[in-house]
């Protein structure tokens, strides 16, 4: 786990249809951040008690982490330009 800097936590699985759409979203916010934060994915059937530990209830579910707290949560398939501008907020 990842205890300092920002982290953006996307909830998948892979038979999830609209978790497939945001995959290339997240490789483009990716791009967009570089290096400033890291972007990582979660697949909910290798890991089913952590995102009941973080409330997550459908897929796909961003959350971006600050320093290892929970700052900012998404629900569906998210924009580029929004979670560039939430990851670009908590730096």
């Amino acid at each position: 786990t990842v205890k300092s800097g920002v982290v953006l936590v996307d909830f998948w699985a892979p038979w999830c249809g609209p978790c497939r759409m945001q995959g290339p979203i997240l490789d483009q916010v990716s791009e967009s951040i570089g290096d400033k934060a890291v972007v990582a994915k979660m697949n909910v059937d290798e890991n089913p008690t952590v995102p009941a530990k973080f409330g997550v209830r459908s897929i796909p579910t961003l959350i971006l982490f600050k320093d290892g707290k929970a700052t900012a949560k998404f629900v569906g398939v998210t924009s580029k330009e929004k979670l560039v501008d939430a990851i670009t907020a908590s730096l």
